[in-house]
């Protein structure tokens, strides 16, 4: 689902700038994943938006996703199926292995990469593999991954240093359409367990216009409708939301959308966040999100859109 279309750019200094700008604040706790803090010190992605600016585009933005359709989670403790995004932890001496770039081959970081023998490969048809090299603290993320003799297929592939700013070229995609990290935004079950979750979260929607704003750094549309979302939007819950109605895990994604938002990543179903699979999940919890209309969001202003 994403477009060879090549974004135009304004000077990366100007996105950028624009959007550190309006989202400049203290940054909060960051969790790890094998170690690894997800994001370095003072992440964008950390920053608290819940004062940010809507956007003059919100009221089109989110009525074009659905007012009526509501949150999704795509992610759970496993029992009704395989849904959510798995992250492998590899260790500094896990043997590098090729990958081959099928689509998207001029706009992915070369191999090898560590992958081990038993990483896990999402389920459905994006089979993303997400690695995190523990003591080097990189990361590495392929979409479309297929086994392939004594490596890997795949249509595109990133590679993160978790411990800078990583950021793709301008008109780059990564293992995501937006061209950013998937791991870092995840909801996962151990932050929600441990009652906060300090990030912006992943989110997907149907529909997006062909252009990105930042952190995103990538297009996948060729639709010029200006009311469609561009990738890299984010998305607030609305401060007047009464979240004293939801309880447990719910709550704490709840109140982290409130405070960090979403991001548009990737084109899929409406409403919908991204998280890992993971037994620590509770299902009864996460229904409760299915009860949040789209209504209850708005679209924040972080920079200048991107064509």
């Amino acid at each position: 689902m994403r477009s060879r279309l090549r974004a135009v750019a304004l000077p990366p200094l100007v996105g950028a700038g624009l959007a550190a700008t309006a989202i400049a604040t203290t940054p909060a706790p960051v969790a790890r994943i094998g170690g690894c803090r997800t994001f370095a010190a003072g992440s964008t992605f950390t920053h608290d938006v819940s004062k940010v600016p809507v956007d003059p585009r919100s009221a089109a933005y989110v009525a074009s996703i659905g007012l009526g359709k509501t949150l999704h989670p795509d992610f759970g403790s496993g029992r009704y199926g395989n849904y959510g995004i798995p992250i492998t932890v590899a260790t500094a001496r896990t043997p590098r292995v090729p990958v081959r770039f099928t689509a998207y081959g001029d706009e992915s970081d070369p191999g090898p990469y560590p992958i081990p023998t038993g990483a896990r490969v999402e389920g459905g048809s994006d089979r993303h593999v997400l690695v995190v090299q523990r003591s080097r603290c990189k990361l590495y993320e392929l979409f479309d991954a297929h086994r392939a003799g004594r490596g890997w297929a795949a249509s595109s592939g990133a590679v993160f240093d978790l411990r800078t700013h990583p950021r793709r070229p301008a008109g780059w995609t990564s293992a995501d359409a937006a061209g950013l990290p998937i791991a870092p935004l995840l909801a996962r079950a151990d932050e929600a367990r441990a009652g906060a979750i300090h990030h912006a979260l992943r989110m997907t929607v149907s529909r997006t216009q062909a252009a990105y704003v930042a952190p995103a750094r990538h297009l996948a549309s060729s639709d010029a409708d200006p009311a469609l979302p561009p990738m890299g939007l984010r998305l607030r819950l609305k401060a007047g939301f009464d979240v004293s109605r939801f309880h447990g895990q719910a709550r704490v994604i709840l109140v982290a959308l409130r405070r960090y938002g979403a991001i548009v990543a990737d084109n899929g179903s409406d409403w919908y966040l991204s998280g890992t699979p993971d037994r620590r999940w509770s299902d009864d919890d996460l229904d409760q999100l299915k009860r949040v209309p789209g209504s209850a969001f708005e679209a924040l202003r972080t920079g200048p859109l991107h064509r």
